[in-house]
């Protein structure tokens, strides 16, 4: 039997484009997403659409990352972050805006932009099967579909009001190529002040470039502008298992699989969360 559309998603059939033809709308079609010229894209079951074409994507949230990034964002640990991001997101959105989230992951960020904007609906883009599960079930307005955000995205031109970053890839000419010329994206990336006790506990972790700031700018100024910048800066204290699933929810994790984080001298009870969210308006 047929899978049938979640709701989310059909409300978001109008901003898609067949990944194929790049301009041709897709509609559904038995439990599939099909275009005029008969190019065809499943639903998976856990109720996102499969766009990807051609090669796969390498994705770093793999299952155990991704149940790790569940858990610890259910703490609230990140809840300010994600508050910064909805206010930032909603200071000039309309009431009905649409908000597609590049590099979603399991859309912590995507649902608490929707719980702000009570008529807005969501779109989630990411790589990661695991993680997609969990975005399309993050919201009851959010849909998701398994997409590389390096590539040209599959969504018309000047679709969405906000575009999301949040500490995701970039790709700064499909972004203001969605957004709507009086849209906003909304970026959001670590400081080197980020994490900065378990990094001093284990060396292994992956550390903030101090050049990534300056490459940023260099790559968004041609096609934004800056509106508004905000540091978010806490102590959050931090349970041993969710110190765990903090290291195990990040790119380090790989690189720490040969050390050995079990150990609680290693483990800090007490973190700093250090990020910057940054709002742009399109050139």
């Amino acid at each position: 039997m047929p899978l049938l559309l979640p709701p989310a998603l059909i409300r978001c059939l109008d901003l898609l484009r067949c990944p194929a033809c790049r301009t041709r709308r897709l509609s559904p079609d038995r439990g599939t997403l099909r275009c005029p010229a008969g190019h065809a894209f499943d639903i998976a079951r856990y109720g996102y659409a499969g766009l990807l074409t051609g090669a796969r994507a390498t994705s770093g949230d793999d299952a155990a990352m991704v149940r790790a990034r569940e858990r610890f964002l259910s703490t609230g640990s990140y809840a300010p972050v994600r508050d910064v991001v909805a206010r930032l997101a909603g200071g000039s959105a309309p009431g009905r805006a649409t908000v597609v989230d590049a590099g979603c992951g399991t859309g912590y960020y995507l649902a608490g932009v929707l719980n702000l904007l009570a008529g807005a609906r969501g779109l989630g883009l990411d790589t990661s099967a695991r993680a997609l599960r969990a975005a399309a079930r993050a919201h009851n307005r959010a849909a998701a579909a398994a997409w590389d955000v390096f590539r040209p995205f599959p969504l018309g031109t000047a679709v969405a009001d906000v575009v999301l970053d949040v500490f995701a890839p970039r790709n700064p000419a499909e972004f203001h190529r969605v957004l709507r010329p009086t849209g906003r994206l909304i970026v959001v990336r670590p400081t080197g002040r980020h994490l900065s006790e378990l990094r001093a506990r284990l060396p292994a972790m992956v550390t903030v470039d101090p050049a990534k700031e300056p490459r940023l700018h260099r790559s968004l100024d041609p096609f934004f502008a800056v509106t508004d910048t905000e540091q978010v800066e806490y102590a959050s204290s931090l349970a041993r298992e969710e110190a765990l699933d903090l290291l195990a929810m990040t790119p380090s994790a790989r690189h720490l699989s040969r050390a050995d984080p079990n150990g609680g001298s290693l483990l800090p009870d007490r973190i700093t969360v250090s990020v910057l969210a940054t709002a742009y308006r399109p050139r």
